[in-house]
């Protein structure tokens, strides 16, 4: 927990620029423009927003957040040195950076030999005066500087004393903070720590000594941008804070080139709620689940369920042990609290349930079993069975909640499914996606034969099961199916193979999945699609009951 004496670390976002180097992600202007004011509501300092001039979106981006500024992040324009053998003042791409009207530019230099003579194709003095050149050009341009130190740790390993001089230069020509970069994600924890610490030390005798501007602050703040090729980016982030670093670079969601960038989803909750620092409020850190899940539907990533902090499975509790123990207090298993976080616990039913889970499950959905009687147990029997046959529970919570009704003998018969039928359209031998179905339904007696097309077999049942009921249940009309999952259970049968079937559905407000397994994949989809529905009626009801009661 965070004070008002806590010390301040600095959060440094760059999924708009290093974020989108992963492979398979791309976002558009709107995108980018929708991710930073999020960023900027979840109280992130510095967001960097791309490289001006790179492309046209990126310029673009730029432009329109002149027009309308975001309401307390910075951001912040990203950029290289100027070339080799020529002079900021007269480098396009330094203009570029200008007319993007940022106050603060990062600016990334070499500070690994090997990429100054091998990569640059120059000598090292030049390097040191392209740092310097840059730097004091938009400092000229009243623009305050971060200087990224590319390849900064495998530099000080292999060259020490040059290292140093580029951040010797950097300080001198003006930069606010030097951000010691480990690139290729390959550095340890200790070795973090050791180096850092050395940063901190030399830089710090450096002071006013190294110092153009005097209105600028005697010591230089350092900062740490991590890569995570060997697993290591949250952990040696927080290992150069430990050491000294005051800003810390990461992405959300761990986005980024190769294998990511540190996570700040699982940084800003240890630095901030083990650690003690001050990154973000405490309101602000109860957003970090919902802004995670944002960012991953903005950019078209599934989010990663088991992901630390902000994962739906990060406080899910499946064993029965672990849920009788955290029903008696959440500590036993849980190392924060989720709500902390903006998440929130779940029991998970499955075939290793105990009967705790599903005391818990059960009261989690306003149902209260006794587990004296003989409805709890006979639930747990029946979760059992069911998932020996295939069944999954713990991805269809939906289906369960309707298995507890059935044993209660409460489950409500909105409908009754007399029977379906399915025809796919076949051209010169090739299954098309085009699909007919005809289904017949029992509403209060009555009965209802309808027939839809599809985009293939399951949207065709979807659809006629919608046209049959939605004049009885017009609230059937804000109902989605938003994905669809097949699992084949037992392959080496063949054709003759369970089918699992997973379906999600929601109303705009909410969303929850049902299961179905047949060995006809058809059927199997009909199941988990009818109760898919069967729940949502259920939601629906069970609202307007609240809504009379509280009337």
């Amino acid at each position: 927990m965070t004070t008002n004496s806590s010390p301040q670390l600095w959060i440094y976002d760059t999924t708009l620029r290093d974020g989108t180097q992963r492979e398979g992600l791309s976002v558009s202007i709107e995108d980018k423009l929708r991710i930073a004011r999020r960023l900027d509501q979840l109280g992130i300092p510095f967001i960097e927003g791309g490289w001006p001039g790179a492309n046209p979106k990126d310029v673009q981006f730029f432009w329109q957040l002149q027009e309308d500024p975001l309401k307390q992040a910075e951001i912040v324009a990203f950029c290289s040195t100027r070339r080799p053998n020529s002079t900021a003042a007269t480098e396009p791409m330094l203009q570029d950076i200008l007319a993007a009207g940022t106050r603060w530019v990062t600016i990334f230099g070499k500070s690994w030999d090997l990429h100054v003579t091998t990569g640059l194709k120059t000598t090292l003095e030049e390097n040191l005066a392209m740092i310097r050149d840059t730097i004091e050009y938009l400092r000229s341009q009243s623009r305050r500087i971060i200087y990224d130190a590319e390849h900064w740790f495998d530099g000080y390993k292999h060259n020490r004393d040059y290292a140093l001089q580029t951040l010797e230069t950097a300080i001198a020509s003006g930069a606010e903070w030097l951000v010691l970069c480990d690139t290729n994600g390959g550095t340890l924890p200790h070795e973090i720590s050791q180096i850092v610490q050395d940063v901190v030390k030399v830089t710090g005798e450096w002071g006013l000594r190294t110092r153009k501007d005097s209105s600028q602050s005697s010591i230089p703040q350092i900062g740490i941008h991590t890569h995570n090729d060997s697993e290591m980016a949250v952990a040696n982030a927080i290992a150069a804070v430990m050491a000294g670093a005051k800003m810390v670079q990461g992405t959300i969601n761990g986005y980024g080139e190769r294998c990511g960038n540190a996570n700040l989803c699982s940084l800003i909750p240890n630095l901030q709620l083990k650690a003690g620092y001050s990154c973000i409020t405490e309101d602000q850190l109860t957003q970090l689940t919902e802004a995670s899940r944002f960012v991953s539907e903005v950019v078209n990533l599934a989010p990663d369920e088991h992901a630390p902090f902000v994962g739906r499975s990060a406080f899910a509790h499946k064993g029965g042990i672990h849920v009788s123990a955290v029903e008696r207090n959440p500590l036993t298993y849980e190392h924060i609290q989720p709500e902390q976080v903006g998440n929130r616990r779940r029991i998970v039913i499955s075939e290793q349930s105990g009967l705790s889970n599903v005391l818990a499950k059960a009261r989690s959905f306003g149902i209260q079993l006794d587990q004296q009687k003989a409805e709890a147990r006979e639930i747990l029997q029946r979760l059992k069975d069911l998932e020996s046959e295939g069944f999954q529970f713990e991805a269809a919570e939906a289906s369960f909640v309707l298995l507890m009704h059935e044993a209660l003998g409460d489950r409500r018969k909105f409908f009754e499914v007399k029977g379906f039928q399915v025809h796919c359209d076949l051209i010169e031998g090739k299954e098309t996606s085009n699909a007919l179905a005809t289904v017949k339904v029992a509403v209060d007696g009555k009965n209802i034969l309808e027939a839809a097309e599809g985009n293939g077999p399951v949207a065709a049942l979807d659809a006629a099961l919608r046209k049959a009921l939605v004049n009885f249940y017009p609230q059937i009309a804000t109902f989605d199916l938003t994905d669809y999952k097949v699992r084949i259970l037992n392959g080496h049968t063949g054709t003759a193979a369970k089918t699992r079937v997973l379906v999600e559905s929601g109303n705009g407000r909410q969303r929850w999945t049902t299961v179905g397994v047949s060995t006809n994949i058809l059927a199997a989809s009909y199941q988990a699609v009818v109760e898919g529905l069967e729940y949502g009626l259920l939601l629906h009801s069970q609202a307007e009951a609240a809504l009379k009661a509280s009337s």
